[in-house]
């Protein structure tokens, strides 16, 4: 299913964007793309959205199961303006936004789907879901030079940690329950990433509803979406399992060439199921069980 537009794509689908919930994968370059959306399907996403340059074709297996939209995803604020003009189509609907080479998990995902997880999390008066952003790599960068590889995938166990995040309306105190997070290969080789980049924390799953807008910063403009859990206590948090950070470290010349592994004493292999990413403290079942 082939669109040459984003409205094109909404006046088709609009009664089937508003049943929900719709992943929406930004395909960037060809890497892992085939993946990445056979992973959102298996999560059971209602629709499953590719926006994807003109040049780049869907993989033939998905044309009938992938909805594909010509877009210029590099264009200056392509992601969030393409997700505010889907998401104003559907208020009400429940939305996940990646790219791709990036694979949502969440707790259980292994025997719940995703329309399980939003309805439980809409259950508990909530609207928007905090996302790690987990960095994977490649444990072999010679064999993998772009550090992209699904079989023998690496990620680090440690090195994770939260700051208040200022606000600039109260600058004695930071903003109620959000946080801004850090750690992964962007800690780790912050030199190469610039510090506005560095924050692993990510609004990647939420409801829309009339007036919302999704920032260029991965916030939104709804102060309470943009918090790690409500008042009263801690809720679900989902994990966005993701290459692209260690593939633009590679692909960068500023930094490709001062790079030789990306392993340390704190790298594991990434198991590609939830309990790991629990067990290791990266995503929250909350009151789930």
């Amino acid at each position: 299913m082939d669109y040459d537009s984003i409205d094109a794509f909404v006046e088709k689908t609009r009664a089937k964007l508003a049943k929900g919930p719709t992943a929406i994968v930004v395909v960037e370059d060809p890497v892992a793309v085939a993946a990445t959306l056979a992973h959102a399907l298996e999560l059971g996403f209602g629709l499953v959205v590719a926006l994807m340059p003109r040049e780049l074709p869907l993989p033939v297996q998905f044309a009938a199961s992938v909805h594909r939209i010509a877009h210029d995803v590099y264009a200056d604020d392509a992601v969030p303006e393409a997700v505010n003009r889907i998401a104003a189509a559907a208020p009400g609907a429940w939305f996940h936004y990646c790219y791709n080479a990036e694979f949502l998990f969440f707790p259980f995902c292994e025997s719940r789907t995703i329309r399980d997880l939003v309805t439980f999390h809409t259950e508990e008066r909530r609207d928007a879901m905090l996302t790690y952003v987990i960095d994977l790599y490649s444990a072999d960068l010679t064999r993998h030079p772009d550090a992209v590889s699904l079989d023998d995938a690496m990620l680090d166990r440690s090195g994770y940690y939260a700051l208040g995040r200022p606000d600039p309306a109260n600058h004695n105190h930071p903003r109620e329950r959000q946080l801004d997070f850090f750690g992964g290969l962007r800690w780790r080789f912050e030199e190469h990433v610039p510090p506005a980049k560095r924050r692993i924390d990510r609004i990647g799953i939420f409801r829309a509803q009339p007036g919302l807008k999704l920032l260029s910063n991965h916030t939104f403009n709804i102060e309470e979406y943009n918090t790690y859990a409500c008042p009263w206590h801690n809720n679900l948090t989902a994990a966005i399992c993701s290459f692209r950070t260690a593939k633009a470290l590679r692909t960068n010349p500023g930094s490709k060439y001062d790079i030789e592994t990306f392993r340390w004493r704190n790298s594991e292999p990434f198991e590609w199921h939830s309990q790991q990413l629990m067990s290791l403290g990266l995503m929250e079942p909350g009151q789930w069980f």
